[in-house]
């Protein structure tokens, strides 16, 4: 007799969209620091991170290549395929950041026009270029140098040291909002000195929100929504660049581990995974494939025959996506057998049904909260 296995998992989802290091309290960061929140923000979606001993280091400078690698992940490009080459001089394929270095030329961030140029990978990047990698990432209406100046000479007391190859892109980063500076350098723009990582963080956080509104044109092909194949989430609904799966969305995963109502034990760690895509009705992906559920067998209990049927309790405790977004979770579910007529019988005499899973069985979680996902690239909201 075959038996199939199903699943329904209440899930209480505290999604709080982090990474594991999102939850590490940076011990040099107070909740006051003018870039609390941006630091905060991101160190969640892993596009800053932290130190080894738990600090931030915030007033620490970043490299033009860390700078390039941030950017592209903050725009959600770091699994684009890209198909043009690049060549500095000082870099080559086998340095670390090539990849990201590569992608930022791709989508017009950097420019990269002669083979003779060197990208100064370890160079700190400057308040000017992390600036003027943040504007090439959007489309934006063009202004004149001279309009550019006038809008800068209202707030920086600098505005005639900005170097003339630079002044545009602030202009045009004024008027959007974009420049981030310390408080108390709030009225200079310091083209040129070395940025802090509090600043480049701000930066990225406002390239992030402007992107999301005018991405440049190969961003805007790159960022459109994805579609695919996959589960569909009936009652699941678009608006804009955002998906929601509504709260009670059942979703199939596969468990990567068998469990046995009579063997396994209170506490085993299990895991499962999506091996399709979750889209809507009209195919827009909004949980992608791959994505790991992880947790423990919160309760179990063996069938004996004439007192009990058997039972077991999975719990939740971590979500990851493809992209490397890990979610602390809170879900829990029971899983039972699935009776022919006979079966359905035989339990109304008697007890002591055997709870079996076997690696590969699809088992269902059920959503009991909302959840938004960007299309554009997988990342699930606050």
């Amino acid at each position: 007799m075959k038996k199939y296995i199903s699943c329904f998992v209440g899930v209480i989802v505290m999604f709080l969209c982090t990474t594991m290091s999102a939850y590490a309290f940076f011990s040099d960061m107070e909740s006051n620091h003018w870039a609390y929140k941006q630091i905060m923000d991101l160190s969640e979606k892993s596009i800053v991170i932290g130190y080894p001993d738990g600090t931030f280091k915030p007033d620490e400078n970043v490299t033009r290549a860390e700078f390039a690698s941030m950017a592209i992940k903050a725009l959600g490009q770091e699994h684009a395929n890209v198909f043009q080459t690049i060549k500095y001089k000082d870099i080559d394929e086998t340095y670390w950041a090539y990849d990201a270095i590569e992608k930022a030329v791709y989508f017009e961030l950097i420019s990269n026009n002669a083979e003779t140029e060197e990208f100064r990978p370890e160079d700190p990047v400057s308040r000017a270029e992390a600036i003027t990698i943040a504007v090439n990432s959007l489309t934006t209406e063009q202004i004149s140098p001279q309009k550019a100046k006038s809008v800068l000479e209202k707030k920086y007391k600098d505005a005639n040291e900005i170097p003339e190859n630079f002044l545009v892109a602030a202009g045009k980063a004024e008027i959007l909002d974009m420049i981030a500076s310390t408080p108390e350098r709030k009225n200079y723009l310091d083209s040129s000195r070395p940025a802090t990582r509090a600043e480049v963080t701000a930066i990225l956080n406002n390239m992030m929100i402007q992107a999301k509104l005018n991405p440049n044109a190969k961003l805007a092909e790159a960022m459109r929504k994805k579609t695919g194949e996959g589960y569909i989430i009936d009652k699941a609904y678009t608006h804009g660049s955002v998906g929601t799966i509504p709260a009670n969305s059942a979703v199939p995963v596969k468990v990567d581990k068998g469990f046995s109502s009579q063997v396994s034990l209170k506490g085993e760690e299990f895991s499962a995974h999506s091996n399709v895509n979750y889209i809507t009705n009209d195919k827009y992906i909004l949980v992608y494939k791959g994505t790991q559920f992880k947790g423990v067998l919160k309760e179990v209990q063996k069938g004996k025959l004439f007192v009990r049927n058997g039972k077991m309790v999975l719990e939740t405790n971590i979500i990851t996506t493809p992209n490397d977004q890990s979610y602390i979770t809170q879900t829990i579910g029971e899983v039972t057998m699935k009776k022919n007529k006979f079966m359905c019988w035989f339990r109304k005499v008697f007890k002591g049904e055997k709870i079996i899973l076997k690696s590969g069985d699809t088992v269902y979680i059920k959503f009991l909260k909302e959840i938004k996902t960007d299309l554009t690239n997988g990342w699930i909201y606050n």
